[in-house]
């Protein structure tokens, strides 16, 4: 779905990754990874689409054709975390199904590993962050994406109620759209409510959703990454003036540690 709904969302993270010496492998033979079947409750067509995936996958990363499956949607990443409950009755493919959960990792783990420095442009950023529920709940990572953020002096604001969903989970916005539209409301107010320049979130889904209850822009955490790093600015940005952050210091930020590097110095991800 984000190939179509979100392509600038990859794009940045290509450039981000590239920008400190990570290739990107594409892996056209791997389709769906199952999360969306699973959402609708076609629970056998989601485990024919994880077990294609799990051995593509991990035959990669026995080859060292990949080192890494790097995620840039939660709902994604949540779901395949879990395959060894999903692939529960297929022990035959044990060790490549705990292979792929090991190797597979969300965008902003590893944006927190680089030395990445920032060129000015998003400088004093206010963002109203979305914790997707995925992302939150699914993979409990709340404080990388906002670290990353504050590193490169983008303001991070929680929003309200943020244990509570979009409305977007998976396909419910379609299938129980009044439900859908009351929470995508109520978590739009929320995020407005902090006066942002922008709202982010790691999943598609909840940027969608999100943005169609409000006139503040929506972008993915990873494109306010590549922008504030060299990249493109994200749509409904354009006007934006960089100015000095205003950050107490009870909530400054210590640096991230660079990340691992082999011998040749290329980074290992």
């Amino acid at each position: 779905m984000q190939s179509v709904l979100g392509a600038e969302i990859n794009a940045s993270a290509e450039r981000l990754l590239a920008r400190h010496g990570i290739a990107v492998e594409p892996m056209p033979d791997v389709q769906c990874c199952g999360a969306l079947e699973l959402h609708m409750g076609k629970r056998d067509d989601a485990v024919q689409h994880m077990k294609r995936t799990v051995r593509l996958w991990s035959n990669a990363l026995k080859t060292g054709r990949i080192d890494a499956i790097v995620n840039t949607t939660s709902g994604c990443g949540s779901v395949i975390k879990h395959y060894d409950a999903m692939l529960s009755d297929h022990p035959e493919l044990s060790s490549d199904v705990r292979r792929v959960i090991d190797a597979t990792v969300d965008i902003t783990e590893i944006a927190a590993t680089l030395p990445l420095s920032t060129d000015g442009a998003a400088l004093g950023l206010v963002v109203s962050y979305h914790d997707a529920c995925s992302l939150k709940h699914g993979l409990r990572l709340e404080r990388p994406p906002r670290r990353v953020l504050n590193n490169l002096g983008i303001e991070t604001l929680d929003i309200a109620e943020s244990h509570l969903c979009c409305g977007s989970a998976g396909t419910y916005n379609i299938l129980e759209p009044e439900m859908s539209a009351r929470l995508g409301q109520r978590k739009a107010a929320h995020a407005q409510a902090n006066q942002p320049d922008v709202i982010a979130a790691g999943n598609i889904g909840c940027l969608v959703q999100i943005s169609r209850y409000t006139a503040v822009p929506v972008a993915h955490t990873v494109q306010l990454l590549d922008w504030a790093t060299g990249g493109p600015c994200p749509r409904g940005l354009e006007n934006f003036q960089p100015r000095t952050p205003a950050v107490p210091d009870s909530q400054a930020l210590a640096p991230e540690p660079a990340a691992a590097t082999a011998d040749n110095g290329d980074f290992l991800w």
